[in-house]
């Protein structure tokens, strides 16, 4: 319900603020016209954004007698969500971790590397893609591509105004161009909380699907580690895919302190009965970690495995 709460909240914030711009700002006509220069350059970002991710992440389609495991798994989970099976690939990204794309048009894709699959158990890995298949179901990837037509309408109105040389309003034009710099700022804060909203949505779905919370927190748990072994300059190559993951992979080396936390007997993975005790108790996340939380499309992993602690029994 809390999930439901801050998406309105967020979606209620994002109105306000067209509102203002169209009363305090902006004419109606203007904005309309930022509003479809937004809207298109975004729509042809989501069309062509299978492709580019295709080619960026090589990810090769596997076929049922290549992975029969993975399509099994894939397609039951696909059943359990009532959707179409989404397509099936491997990316040769040297990286432990899973995604997933698509729209209308290409229809869904999920993704893995080879490193998760040698990384995670059988369950572990079905909670993985019963999140992946979750995000595809919830149709996150037009969520935020709508999200994002605010602080491009933002920026539109920046670049247009703030370096504006014509006459006597030279001066106005130039005030309105720094505010519509700061709340393009903002408003792409505000599209990050939502990714991040969406990321707890995906790992509720994972759960509805029948997965337990405990195997998608050890997954979680065990991409951390395997994402902090990973060299930096591989790490620095995923910088502009990171929302793609199914953590923040630039984030581990500071996450893994924290998860120590919650694997108290440190066997390496997160029990059920690891997960109540976590349920019972306050997290505390370090001020660092909070403003590293607030500039990513992920939310903190300690906060993700507190909120899985409460989807079991």
């Amino acid at each position: 319900m809390w999930l439901q709460i801050r998406m309105y909240l967020l979606l209620g914030v994002m109105f306000a603020i067209i509102y203002a711009i169209i009363v305090f700002v902006l004419p109606p006509q203007s904005f309309i016209v930022y509003g479809i220069m937004a809207s298109i350059m975004l729509l042809i970002q989501y069309l062509a954004g299978p492709y580019l991710v295709k080619w960026s992440m090589g990810i090769r389609y596997v076929s049922e007698s290549e992975a029969p495991a993975l399509h099994k798994m894939v397609d039951e989970l696909s059943r359990s969500a009532n959707m179409k099976k989404p397509k099936v690939g491997v990316s040769s990204k040297p990286i432990p971790n899973a995604f997933a794309y698509g729209n209308f048009l290409t229809g869904g894709h999920v993704c893995v590397t080879q490193q998760i699959m040698s990384l995670l158990s059988k369950e572990e890995l079905r909670a993985v893609m019963g999140h992946e298949i979750s995000h595809i179901k919830n149709r996150d990837m037009a969520v935020i591509t709508a999200l994002s037509v605010v602080p491009t309408i933002m920026w539109y109105i920046a670049w247009s105004t703030m370096w504006s040389r014509s006459g006597r309003d030279r001066g106005n034009q130039a005030a309105i161009g720094l505010a519509a710099f700061i709340l393009y700022f903002l408003t792409n804060l505000l599209v990050l909380y939502g990714s991040r909203i969406r990321e707890y949505y995906a790992d509720l779905g994972s759960v509805k699907l029948g997965n337990q919370p405990h195997h998608l927190a050890t997954a979680l748990y065990k991409l951390v580690y395997g994402s902090a072994r990973i060299p930096h300059d591989s790490l620095k190559q995923m910088e502009g895919y990171k929302a793609f993951f199914l953590n923040d992979p630039s984030r581990a080396m500071h996450e893994i302190n924290d998860l120590k936390m919650v694997d108290s007997d440190m066997s390496g993975t997160i029990d059920q009965n690891e997960l109540i005790v976590i349920r019972t108790k306050k997290v505390k996340v370090s001020t660092s970690d909070k403003l590293m939380e607030l500039l990513s499309t992920h939310p903190n992993m300690l906060k993700r495995i507190k909120h899985l602690s409460t989807l079991g029994p």
